[in-house]
Protein backbone atom coordinates (compact mmCIF):
# COMPACT_ATOMS: atom_id res chain seq x y z
CA UNK A 1 0.00 0.00 0.00
CA UNK A 2 1.40 3.43 -0.97
CA UNK A 3 -0.29 5.50 1.36
CA UNK A 4 1.82 8.15 3.80
CA UNK A 5 1.54 8.22 7.59
CA UNK A 6 -0.34 10.80 7.57
CA UNK A 7 -3.14 9.62 5.48
CA UNK A 8 -3.28 6.23 7.17
CA UNK A 9 -3.76 7.77 10.36
CA UNK A 10 -6.58 10.26 9.26
CA UNK A 11 -8.36 7.66 6.88
CA UNK A 12 -8.39 5.26 9.90
CA UNK A 13 -9.23 7.96 12.32
CA UNK A 14 -12.36 9.23 10.42
CA UNK A 15 -14.08 6.20 9.33
CA UNK A 16 -13.19 4.24 12.28
CA UNK A 17 -11.85 5.68 15.68
CA UNK A 18 -14.13 9.25 15.48
CA UNK A 19 -17.73 7.89 13.98
CA UNK A 20 -17.53 4.89 16.03
CA UNK A 21 -16.46 5.97 19.39
CA UNK A 22 -18.86 8.66 19.30
CA UNK A 23 -21.84 6.12 19.84
CA UNK A 24 -19.78 3.22 21.08
CA UNK A 25 -21.63 1.30 23.66
CA UNK A 26 -24.18 -1.51 24.36
CA UNK A 27 -26.71 -2.85 26.44
CA UNK A 28 -26.05 -4.38 30.24
CA UNK A 29 -28.49 -4.53 32.85
CA UNK A 30 -28.28 -1.93 35.88
CA UNK A 31 -25.95 -2.98 38.47
CA UNK A 32 -27.13 -4.35 41.56
CA UNK A 33 -24.71 -2.30 43.30
CA UNK A 34 -24.10 1.47 43.16
CA UNK A 35 -21.17 2.27 40.40
CA UNK A 36 -18.37 3.78 40.86
CA UNK A 37 -18.45 7.41 38.65
CA UNK A 38 -15.98 9.96 37.85
CA UNK A 39 -16.98 14.08 37.25
CA UNK A 40 -13.89 16.23 36.37
CA UNK A 41 -14.53 19.81 36.21
CA UNK A 42 -11.87 22.17 34.80
CA UNK A 43 -10.09 26.02 33.85
CA UNK A 44 -7.81 27.37 31.54
CA UNK A 45 -5.48 29.64 33.75
CA UNK A 46 -5.94 28.07 37.63
CA UNK A 47 -6.87 30.21 40.51
CA UNK A 48 -5.86 33.03 42.52
CA UNK A 49 -3.59 31.24 45.00
CA UNK A 50 -3.84 33.46 48.22
CA UNK A 51 -7.99 32.65 47.71
CA UNK A 52 -7.97 29.25 46.74
CA UNK A 53 -5.79 27.49 49.07
CA UNK A 54 -6.46 27.94 52.92
CA UNK A 55 -4.16 29.36 55.29
CA UNK A 56 -4.16 26.49 57.59
CA UNK A 57 -3.52 22.23 57.10
CA UNK A 58 -5.66 19.28 58.36
CA UNK A 59 -8.58 18.53 58.34
CA UNK A 60 -10.59 21.25 60.39
CA UNK A 61 -9.03 24.15 58.13
CA UNK A 62 -10.34 27.34 57.85
CA UNK A 63 -12.40 27.49 53.96
CA UNK A 64 -10.65 29.52 51.91
CA UNK A 65 -12.79 32.62 50.15
CA UNK A 66 -12.98 31.19 46.69
CA UNK A 67 -13.89 27.46 47.82
CA UNK A 68 -16.62 29.31 50.37
CA UNK A 69 -19.73 27.94 48.57
CA UNK A 70 -17.93 24.71 49.87
CA UNK A 71 -17.95 24.90 53.48
CA UNK A 72 -21.02 22.21 53.85
CA UNK A 73 -18.39 19.82 52.10
CA UNK A 74 -15.58 20.17 54.22
CA UNK A 75 -14.99 17.09 55.87
CA UNK A 76 -15.83 15.05 52.21
CA UNK A 77 -13.08 16.82 50.57
CA UNK A 78 -9.29 16.79 50.19
CA UNK A 79 -7.99 20.03 48.73
CA UNK A 80 -3.94 19.19 47.26
CA UNK A 81 -1.43 22.44 47.46
CA UNK A 82 2.20 21.91 46.03
CA UNK A 83 1.30 19.34 43.09
CA UNK A 84 2.44 19.55 39.31
CA UNK A 85 3.15 17.94 36.35
CA UNK A 86 7.01 19.57 36.75
CA UNK A 87 6.53 20.78 34.10
CA UNK A 88 8.17 24.40 32.73
CA UNK A 89 5.91 27.18 33.21
CA UNK A 90 4.22 29.20 30.28
CA UNK A 91 0.74 29.15 27.94
CA UNK A 92 0.33 25.48 25.84
CA UNK A 93 1.26 23.06 28.73
CA UNK A 94 -2.09 23.29 30.94
CA UNK A 95 -2.65 20.58 28.01
CA UNK A 96 -1.49 18.31 30.36
CA UNK A 97 -3.54 18.97 33.37
CA UNK A 98 -5.66 15.06 33.30
CA UNK A 99 -2.38 13.24 31.51
CA UNK A 100 0.81 14.56 32.88
CA UNK A 101 2.16 14.65 29.59
CA UNK A 102 2.62 16.99 26.13
CA UNK A 103 1.49 15.67 23.22
CA UNK A 104 4.97 16.25 21.66
CA UNK A 105 6.26 14.08 24.87
CA UNK A 106 3.19 11.31 24.39
CA UNK A 107 5.43 8.25 23.08
CA UNK A 108 8.16 8.41 25.84
CA UNK A 109 5.26 7.11 28.17
CA UNK A 110 2.91 3.89 28.58
CA UNK A 111 -0.62 5.89 28.09
CA UNK A 112 0.84 8.41 25.50
CA UNK A 113 -1.49 11.42 26.66
CA UNK A 114 -4.41 9.77 26.95
CA UNK A 115 -6.40 11.89 29.73
CA UNK A 116 -7.33 10.53 33.13
CA UNK A 117 -11.55 10.60 32.18
CA UNK A 118 -10.71 8.52 28.94
CA UNK A 119 -8.75 6.33 30.56
CA UNK A 120 -11.98 5.42 32.92
CA UNK A 121 -13.87 5.57 30.28
CA UNK A 122 -12.28 2.67 28.16
CA UNK A 123 -12.24 1.13 31.48
CA UNK A 124 -16.31 1.14 31.76
CA UNK A 125 -16.76 1.57 27.93
CA UNK A 126 -19.19 -1.50 26.72
CA UNK A 127 -21.24 -1.18 30.78
CA UNK A 128 -23.38 2.29 29.17
CA UNK A 129 -24.95 3.80 26.48
CA UNK A 130 -21.52 6.33 26.58
CA UNK A 131 -18.46 5.61 27.79
CA UNK A 132 -18.27 9.47 28.81
CA UNK A 133 -19.76 12.82 28.35
CA UNK A 134 -17.78 16.55 27.79
CA UNK A 135 -19.46 19.66 28.16
CA UNK A 136 -18.75 23.26 27.67
CA UNK A 137 -19.80 26.63 26.70
CA UNK A 138 -17.35 27.50 24.09
CA UNK A 139 -14.59 25.45 22.40
CA UNK A 140 -12.56 23.32 24.97
CA UNK A 141 -9.59 24.18 27.23
CA UNK A 142 -8.12 20.86 25.57
CA UNK A 143 -7.82 18.83 28.42
CA UNK A 144 -9.43 15.19 27.07
CA UNK A 145 -7.31 12.64 25.13
CA UNK A 146 -8.13 9.40 23.64
CA UNK A 147 -5.60 6.51 23.57
CA UNK A 148 -4.82 7.63 20.19
CA UNK A 149 -3.77 10.95 20.82
CA UNK A 150 -6.93 12.13 19.84
CA UNK A 151 -8.71 15.48 21.55
CA UNK A 152 -12.28 14.98 22.38
CA UNK A 153 -14.06 17.80 21.84
CA UNK A 154 -16.98 18.43 24.40
CA UNK A 155 -20.51 19.63 23.92
CA UNK A 156 -20.70 23.29 23.86
CA UNK A 157 -24.56 24.12 23.65
CA UNK A 158 -26.99 22.51 26.34
CA UNK A 159 -29.74 22.38 24.07
CA UNK A 160 -27.24 19.61 21.73
CA UNK A 161 -26.09 17.73 24.77
CA UNK A 162 -29.91 17.49 25.95
CA UNK A 163 -30.58 15.96 22.60
CA UNK A 164 -27.36 13.96 22.17
CA UNK A 165 -28.09 12.43 26.01
CA UNK A 166 -32.20 12.37 26.00
CA UNK A 167 -33.33 12.79 22.75
CA UNK A 168 -35.26 9.79 21.48
CA UNK A 169 -34.16 8.93 17.68
CA UNK A 170 -37.37 8.82 15.46
CA UNK A 171 -38.31 5.21 14.11
CA UNK A 172 -36.29 6.29 10.40
CA UNK A 173 -33.63 7.91 12.34
CA UNK A 174 -32.82 4.31 13.91
CA UNK A 175 -33.34 2.40 11.06
CA UNK A 176 -30.67 4.92 9.21
CA UNK A 177 -28.67 4.42 12.42
CA UNK A 178 -28.33 0.93 11.91
CA UNK A 179 -27.80 0.93 8.23
CA UNK A 180 -24.69 3.30 9.38
CA UNK A 181 -23.32 0.83 12.26
CA UNK A 182 -23.90 -2.20 10.07
CA UNK A 183 -21.60 0.02 7.18
CA UNK A 184 -19.18 0.42 9.61
CA UNK A 185 -18.89 -3.36 10.60
CA UNK A 186 -17.61 -4.15 7.02
CA UNK A 187 -15.25 -1.31 6.91
CA UNK A 188 -13.76 -2.87 10.45
CA UNK A 189 -13.23 -5.95 8.47
CA UNK A 190 -11.52 -4.44 5.46
CA UNK A 191 -9.18 -2.12 7.59
CA UNK A 192 -8.10 -5.01 9.49
CA UNK A 193 -6.45 -7.18 6.64
CA UNK A 194 -4.51 -4.15 5.66
CA UNK A 195 -2.79 -3.68 8.56
CA UNK A 196 0.10 -5.86 7.82
CA UNK A 197 0.71 -4.28 4.77
CA UNK A 198 0.79 -0.44 6.17
CA UNK A 199 2.53 -2.08 9.04
CA UNK A 200 6.05 -3.39 7.05
CA UNK A 201 6.52 0.00 5.26
CA UNK A 202 5.87 1.97 8.74
CA UNK A 203 8.76 3.26 10.44
CA UNK A 204 8.96 1.89 13.95
CA UNK A 205 7.12 4.68 15.60
CA UNK A 206 4.26 4.34 12.96
CA UNK A 207 4.18 0.90 13.74
CA UNK A 208 4.03 1.58 17.64
CA UNK A 209 0.77 4.11 16.89
CA UNK A 210 -0.39 0.67 14.35
CA UNK A 211 -0.43 -1.76 17.30
CA UNK A 212 -1.78 0.58 19.35
CA UNK A 213 -4.73 1.80 17.29
CA UNK A 214 -5.44 -2.09 16.23
CA UNK A 215 -5.82 -2.59 19.98
CA UNK A 216 -8.76 -0.11 19.95
CA UNK A 217 -10.38 -1.65 16.59
CA UNK A 218 -10.69 -5.06 18.09
CA UNK A 219 -12.16 -3.65 21.23
CA UNK A 220 -14.86 -2.21 18.52
CA UNK A 221 -15.38 -5.35 16.59
CA UNK A 222 -16.20 -6.74 19.81
CA UNK A 223 -18.64 -4.63 20.77
CA UNK A 224 -20.29 -3.91 17.46
CA UNK A 225 -22.86 -7.05 17.39
CA UNK A 226 -24.63 -5.76 20.55
CA UNK A 227 -24.23 -1.98 20.25
CA UNK A 228 -27.55 -2.00 17.86
CA UNK A 229 -29.63 -3.27 20.88
CA UNK A 230 -29.07 0.85 22.29
CA UNK A 231 -31.33 1.85 19.39
CA UNK A 232 -34.38 0.03 20.38
CA UNK A 233 -33.97 1.31 24.26
CA UNK A 234 -35.81 5.16 24.86
CA UNK A 235 -33.26 7.23 26.67
CA UNK A 236 -35.00 8.84 30.36
CA UNK A 237 -36.98 11.93 29.84
CA UNK A 238 -35.63 14.97 31.22
CA UNK A 239 -36.67 18.49 31.57
CA UNK A 240 -34.42 21.25 30.22
CA UNK A 241 -37.29 24.25 30.21
CA UNK A 242 -36.90 25.38 33.81
CA UNK A 243 -33.30 26.78 33.37
CA UNK A 244 -34.15 28.71 30.43
CA UNK A 245 -37.22 30.68 32.39
CA UNK A 246 -36.65 34.69 31.42
CA UNK A 247 -32.94 35.69 30.61
CA UNK A 248 -30.39 32.89 29.69
CA UNK A 249 -27.70 33.54 31.92
CA UNK A 250 -23.96 31.66 32.02
CA UNK A 251 -25.62 30.50 35.32
CA UNK A 252 -28.92 28.82 33.59
CA UNK A 253 -26.89 27.06 31.27
CA UNK A 254 -23.83 25.58 33.43
CA UNK A 255 -26.57 24.63 35.82
CA UNK A 256 -28.71 22.94 33.19
CA UNK A 257 -25.32 21.04 31.71
CA UNK A 258 -24.28 20.09 35.55
CA UNK A 259 -27.88 18.88 35.75
CA UNK A 260 -28.05 16.84 32.46
CA UNK A 261 -24.77 14.98 33.94
CA UNK A 262 -26.16 14.45 37.06
CA UNK A 263 -29.59 12.76 35.47
CA UNK A 264 -27.15 11.10 33.87
CA UNK A 265 -25.35 9.67 36.28
CA UNK A 266 -28.72 8.55 37.81
CA UNK A 267 -29.88 6.67 35.19
CA UNK A 268 -26.87 5.24 34.18
CA UNK A 269 -26.24 6.75 30.67
CA UNK A 270 -22.71 7.58 32.14
CA UNK A 271 -20.80 6.95 34.46
CA UNK A 272 -17.51 9.43 33.14
CA UNK A 273 -17.93 12.89 32.63
CA UNK A 274 -16.21 16.21 32.19
CA UNK A 275 -17.10 19.67 32.31
CA UNK A 276 -15.08 22.87 31.20
CA UNK A 277 -14.91 26.26 31.86
CA UNK A 278 -13.25 27.50 28.86
CA UNK A 279 -10.67 30.80 27.91
CA UNK A 280 -12.68 32.88 26.01
CA UNK A 281 -16.13 32.83 27.76
CA UNK A 282 -17.93 35.63 28.72
CA UNK A 283 -18.41 35.98 32.18
CA UNK A 284 -19.51 39.74 32.14
CA UNK A 285 -23.12 38.98 33.26
CA UNK A 286 -21.73 38.00 36.91
CA UNK A 287 -22.29 40.69 39.36
CA UNK A 288 -19.29 42.84 39.46
CA UNK A 289 -17.39 41.25 36.47
CA UNK A 290 -16.35 43.89 33.62
CA UNK A 291 -13.74 42.10 31.30
CA UNK A 292 -12.94 38.87 29.97
CA UNK A 293 -11.83 36.16 31.79
CA UNK A 294 -8.36 35.77 30.17
CA UNK A 295 -8.28 40.05 30.72
CA UNK A 296 -8.35 39.09 34.59
CA UNK A 297 -5.75 36.88 34.76
CA UNK A 298 -3.21 39.32 33.38
CA UNK A 299 -3.77 41.38 36.13
CA UNK A 300 -0.38 42.97 37.44
CA UNK A 301 -1.92 42.36 41.13
CA UNK A 302 -4.20 45.64 40.61
CA UNK A 303 -6.76 45.02 43.27
CA UNK A 304 -9.52 45.56 41.14
CA UNK A 305 -8.83 42.90 38.48
CA UNK A 306 -8.07 40.25 41.09
CA UNK A 307 -11.70 40.97 42.75
CA UNK A 308 -13.23 40.10 39.42
CA UNK A 309 -11.11 37.48 38.73
CA UNK A 310 -11.59 36.01 42.23
CA UNK A 311 -15.68 36.74 41.21
CA UNK A 312 -15.30 34.66 38.34
CA UNK A 313 -13.30 31.20 40.18
CA UNK A 314 -15.94 31.61 43.08
CA UNK A 315 -18.78 31.21 39.87
CA UNK A 316 -17.29 28.55 39.06
CA UNK A 317 -16.87 26.73 42.04
CA UNK A 318 -20.23 28.00 42.82
CA UNK A 319 -21.81 25.90 39.97
CA UNK A 320 -19.64 23.22 41.22
CA UNK A 321 -21.40 23.18 44.57
CA UNK A 322 -25.05 23.31 43.28
CA UNK A 323 -23.96 19.97 41.32
CA UNK A 324 -22.56 18.50 44.29
CA UNK A 325 -25.41 19.10 46.22
CA UNK A 326 -27.73 17.63 43.60
CA UNK A 327 -25.30 14.49 43.90
CA UNK A 328 -25.61 14.31 47.59
CA UNK A 329 -29.60 14.87 47.40
CA UNK A 330 -29.83 11.58 45.57
CA UNK A 331 -29.81 8.43 47.36
CA UNK A 332 -27.92 5.29 45.27
CA UNK A 333 -30.65 2.03 45.58
CA UNK A 334 -29.30 -0.74 47.03
CA UNK A 335 -26.29 0.47 48.81
CA UNK A 336 -25.48 2.58 51.66
CA UNK A 337 -24.89 6.52 51.07
CA UNK A 338 -25.65 9.39 48.68
CA UNK A 339 -24.55 9.59 44.83
CA UNK A 340 -21.93 11.84 45.74
CA UNK A 341 -20.46 9.08 48.05
CA UNK A 342 -19.93 7.25 44.72
CA UNK A 343 -19.26 10.05 42.58
CA UNK A 344 -15.10 10.99 42.31
CA UNK A 345 -15.29 14.44 41.51
CA UNK A 346 -12.06 16.33 40.54
CA UNK A 347 -11.34 19.87 40.47
CA UNK A 348 -8.28 21.00 39.04
CA UNK A 349 -6.28 22.79 36.24
CA UNK A 350 -3.27 22.57 34.53
CA UNK A 351 -2.14 25.99 34.90
CA UNK A 352 -1.20 26.93 38.52
CA UNK A 353 -2.07 31.02 38.27
CA UNK A 354 -2.99 32.32 34.67
CA UNK A 355 -1.49 35.92 36.39
CA UNK A 356 2.19 34.41 36.46
CA UNK A 357 1.64 31.84 33.32
CA UNK A 358 3.21 29.26 36.41
CA UNK A 359 2.25 25.73 35.83
CA UNK A 360 3.86 24.86 39.03
CA UNK A 361 1.66 24.40 42.28
CA UNK A 362 -1.60 23.50 40.77
CA UNK A 363 -5.09 23.87 42.40
CA UNK A 364 -6.86 20.95 42.60
CA UNK A 365 -9.21 19.43 45.09
CA UNK A 366 -11.25 16.01 45.23
CA UNK A 367 -14.48 15.43 46.64
CA UNK A 368 -17.05 12.87 47.33
CA UNK A 369 -15.97 9.64 46.44
CA UNK A 370 -15.72 7.24 49.35
CA UNK A 371 -12.51 8.59 50.51
CA UNK A 372 -11.74 8.78 53.80
CA UNK A 373 -10.94 12.44 53.05
CA UNK A 374 -7.84 14.54 54.82
CA UNK A 375 -9.12 18.52 54.75
CA UNK A 376 -6.46 20.39 53.25
CA UNK A 377 -2.42 18.70 52.58
CA UNK A 378 0.94 19.63 51.62
CA UNK A 379 1.83 17.49 48.59
CA UNK A 380 5.78 18.48 49.12
CA UNK A 381 7.51 15.60 50.42
CA UNK A 382 10.42 16.12 52.43
CA UNK A 383 12.60 17.68 50.64
CA UNK A 384 10.07 20.02 49.63
CA UNK A 385 10.00 18.78 46.15
CA UNK A 386 6.27 19.04 44.86
CA UNK A 387 4.14 15.93 44.50
CA UNK A 388 3.44 14.69 40.62
CA UNK A 389 0.03 15.25 40.42
CA UNK A 390 -0.29 11.59 38.60
CA UNK A 391 0.42 10.21 42.12
CA UNK A 392 -3.13 11.25 42.91
CA UNK A 393 -4.08 9.96 39.53
CA UNK A 394 -3.13 6.46 40.79
CA UNK A 395 -5.47 7.08 43.66
CA UNK A 396 -8.25 7.63 41.65
CA UNK A 397 -7.53 4.97 39.54
CA UNK A 398 -7.48 2.47 42.17
CA UNK A 399 -10.45 3.59 43.28
CA UNK A 400 -12.50 3.41 40.22
CA UNK A 401 -11.45 -0.17 40.36
CA UNK A 402 -8.59 0.20 37.88
CA UNK A 403 -5.78 -2.22 39.50
CA UNK A 404 -2.59 -0.30 38.51
CA UNK A 405 0.27 1.62 40.75
CA UNK A 406 1.39 3.70 37.98
CA UNK A 407 0.19 6.37 35.32
CA UNK A 408 2.46 8.84 33.45
CA UNK A 409 4.36 10.38 35.46
CA UNK A 410 3.44 9.16 38.95
CA UNK A 411 6.34 8.14 41.48
CA UNK A 412 3.59 6.23 43.73
CA UNK A 413 -0.13 7.18 45.22
CA UNK A 414 -1.47 9.52 47.31
CA UNK A 415 -2.17 8.30 50.88
CA UNK A 416 -5.69 8.79 50.61
CA UNK A 417 -7.89 5.65 51.99
CA UNK A 418 -11.65 4.75 50.48
CA UNK A 419 -13.97 2.49 51.66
Amino acid sequence: MNLNRRMVLKSMGGTLALPLLESLSFAAPRPTTAPTRFLVVGNPFGMHPEHFFPTDFGKDFTISPTLRSLEWLKDRMTIISHTDHNMVSGHGREISFLSGVLPTDAQAFPEKNMSLDQLFARHIGSQVRYPSVGAALDSGIRMSWTANGVEKLPITDPQELFNHLFLNLSPQEKEQRREMLQRNASILDTLGSQFEGVKRNASRLDRDRLDQFQTSIRELENSLADRETWLDRDKPSFDIADHFVGETTIANKYDAMFDMIAYAFETDLTRVASIEFPAELNYTDIDGVNRSYHGCTHNGRGEDLVKELVSIESFQIARLTRCLNKLDSIREPNSEGTMLDHTIVLFGSGMGYGGTHSNRNLPVFVAGGGFKHRGYIDGRDNSGNNMPLCNLYVTLMQRFGIERDSFNTSTGALDLSFS
